[in-house]
């Protein structure tokens, strides 16, 4: 695959079964932070999860589907083209996809399994060659009967593969064997019962991480060991003040974190409150406090993404279909509503 010579994009990712283009292209004016939709490919279904190449030539994507797949797509042109075949992962609904070691790995909510799929040379994706099967459970009868793995990504040092599991409420830290494409389990991280641990992203300097949980409204700092590959809960953040008006019949499923690139500020998307909580990181990194709650500028907001400058804030509103955008202010961190874009089931945000 070649390299990107069309100037910065955004791609959106969306259900096709819920009316979505599947993966939308648009252009980005970094100077307003205004996406321009250049058009859409739908050759894979409920691509709801997104990952480009370090290098910017190519785009993975999930299948969110029963029978889950990862596919690949050629983004040197204006629009992304299948590239390869369409691979199983062994797994069902797959809802995130991470590039460690020279492989492709996703997360599979319905089955609760991490898959391995080697990236070949040129790109594409060969079969996949390794399934971890996550065990346990939580208190939620609804949504923790099982292991729902709901997101991986390589820790800051490349040496490990971190995968979050919203159905044991807890984060387990893998060894990827970059030959064979296996995932050891390395070290598992209880937190607490019933919280619902989704997504974790990691402090810039390395040695934090700050997972959002979906089932109760909080963030839990923990201090990320690199050379033991050990992550130890220090404490958990409302996302939402106490006196924060809700609806009593819409629970409160907070989706995504993001970091500031200095480290100062950290947002999540909140869905059922159709907000983004703004947060204050201490010089340590470990002390987090709520700052204030701004309107997400749609419904249900399942993803944050920060553009490569760090100036521009985009939540993916699923329900409303539609991508927002907003302007970061540097001092207090707190997002400005700037402009918006009809994308229908919009589910992620990435910039290549």
């Amino acid at each position: 695959m070649g390299g990107n010579g069309v100037g910065q994009r955004a791609f959106i990712g969306s259900f096709t079964s819920a009316g979505g283009s599947g993966i939308t292209a648009a252009a980005v004016d970094p100077e307003t932070g205004a996406l321009t939709v250049l058009g859409a490919t739908d050759t894979v279904p409920d691509p709801s999860f997104l990952a480009p190449a370090p290098d910017g030539a190519a785009l993975y994507a999930v299948s969110e589907t029963g029978h889950g797949a990862a596919a690949a797509f050629d983004i040197s042109g204006e629009l992304p083209r299948p590239a390869g075949e369409v691979r199983p992962v062994d797994g069902e609904a797959p809802t995130h996809l991470a590039l460690a070691g020279g492989h492709l790995v996703t997360a599979n909510y319905g089955s609760g399994s991490v898959t391995t799929v080697p990236v070949l040379a040129d790109g594409t994706l060969g079969a996949a060659v390794s399934v971890l099967r996550h065990q346990g459970g939580g208190p939620d009868p609804d949504r923790q009967e099982g292991p729902h793995a709901h997101q991986v990504l390589p820790d800051p040092s490349g040496n490990w593969v971190l995968s979050v599991d919203l159905g044991t409420d807890s984060v387990r830290v893998c060894a990827l064997d970059a030959h064979t494409g296996a995932l050891r389990v390395h070290s598992e991280t209880p937190l607490r019962p019933g919280t619902g641990p989704r997504h974790l992203a990691f402090h810039p300097g390395g040695g934090h991480a700050y997972v959002v949980n979906e089932l109760e409204p909080t963030v839990t700092v923990c201090r990320w060991d690199s050379s033991a590959g050990t992550l130890e809960p220090l404490g958990e953040t409302a996302l939402l003040p106490d006196d924060a008006v809700t609806d009593p019949e819409v629970r409160v499923y907070p989706s995504e974190i993001v970091v500031a690139p200095g480290g100062r500020f950290v947002w999540t998307a909140n869905r059922g409150h159709d907000s983004i909580s703004v947060l204050a990181l201490d010089a340590t990194g470990e002390r987090l406090s709520l700052v204030t709650t701004v309107d997400c500028g749609g419904h249900w907001p399942r993803d944050l993404a920060l553009d490569p400058t760090g100036r521009w804030l985009y939540a993916a509103n699923e329900r409303s279909g539609d991508v927002s955008w907003f302007g970061v202010d540097p001092a207090t961190g707190v997002p400005a509503l700037a402009g918006s874009v009809d994308v229908p089931a919009a589910s992620c945000v990435v910039f290549v």
